[in-house]
């Protein structure tokens, strides 16, 4: 079964609002990066800044799907912007590491919320033959969104308020767009809680590939540019090396959603398991010569990047459909 043009319309507003999420999102983790190194806070409170937002992250992927299930998909994605602009709004006024370590861990929650919402939205419109491909388009919009994201920190001015009143209003657009959209929200019903055991058991191929994506672009996004910047590169070429594998990343999601749905998902996860420690092979051993280094790094983006959307798509091929909040949750984690 295809999805109706007015279902594409409907997933096609969701995409465009979380996309607008996203390229909020990527440049106000490279933003914080930044500012953190140039706020001066000590080593120790530099870290836990720059990590509390996954704290905040894991927090609400255990907790958020039973918001949901019990507001509904467009006043829980409502709720969570409403959070992460709440909190954004509050940075520039509280300046300082304790003050941003709790606040970026706010952001954190309402970002997962969101993303948790959106996913288990779209897995539950989505027929199963077409999941691959339309989360594939998810990807698109988010890895177009990132790139754009790391692109615009060149040109702002980092040490004032105006980038954070940038994301505010990104935040508050896709805010309206899903409050007033006409899309259907999935029907939720009454299920029992799915424990990490259940979907380990069901699904381990999916948990051990969205762990390891996790682990993998967490690491990256976050602590790559205050490395480069300590390092005395120019900002222009932190942008531009932190887009390489997000433009990798963008290449590979339509040509990996339609192989998932064409080919059994486990084997394409092995795939691009294999592909990735190959390339992160080469761009160990091989010289670090640009020709060398820019290639290889789109690859690792792209193997890095496809290996969340296809776990996804294949652990809700292993689940009943009323646990789409429940498994979407669960992997986030």
């Amino acid at each position: 079964m295809r999805p109706s043009g007015s279902m594409r319309a409907q997933i096609g507003t969701l995409i465009l609002a979380t996309s607008g999420i996203q390229l909020a999102n990527g440049f106000f983790n490279t933003l914080i990066s930044l500012r953190v190194a140039i706020e001066d806070f000590e080593p120790t409170m530099s870290g836990l800044v720059l990590s509390s937002y996954f704290a905040g992250f894991t927090l609400a992927a255990m907790r958020c799907g039973r918001i949901i299930e019990r507001v509904g998909h467009i006043r829980a994605y409502a709720a969570f912007a409403g959070l992460v602009v709440a909190a954004t709004a509050a940075m520039p006024l509280l300046v300082g590491a304790l003050p941003w370590l709790v606040l970026r861990a706010v952001v954190g929650f309402g970002c997962a919320g969101i993303f948790i919402t959106t996913e288990s939205w779209l897995n539950a419109k989505a027929p199963p033959s077409e999941r691959g491909r339309v989360f594939s388009v998810y990807m698109v919009g988010t890895f177009v969104a990132l790139a754009v994201g790391q692109l615009l920190i060149a040109r702002a001015k980092i040490e004032t308020a105006a980038p954070f009143n940038a994301i505010i209003v990104l935040f508050a657009v896709a805010l309206v767009m899903v409050s007033t959209t006409r899309a259907e929200p999935p029907r939720l019903t009454a299920a029992a809680n799915l424990s990490l055991g259940q979907l380990v058991r069901a699904a381990p191929v999916a948990v051990s590939g969205g762990v390891l994506s996790g682990l993998i672009s967490s690491s990256f996004y976050a602590l790559v540019p205050a490395w480069m910047q300590d390092e005395g590169i120019a900002r222009e070429t932190i942008a531009i090396s932190m887009l390489s594998a997000v433009l990798g990343g963008l290449a590979f999601q339509v040509p990996i959603g339609r192989l998932s749905d064409r080919f059994d998902r486990r084997i394409v996860l092995a795939a691009l398991g294999l592909g990735f420690a190959g390339t992160a092979a080469a761009l160990v051993f091989l010289p670090h010569s640009l020709p060398v280094v820019l290639p290889a790094a789109a690859l690792l983006g792209g193997f890095m990047s496809t290996l969340y959307p296809v776990s996804v798509a294949y652990a809700h091929d292993r689940m009943p459909a009323d646990r789409v909040v429940a498994v979407s949750s669960q992997l986030s984690s």
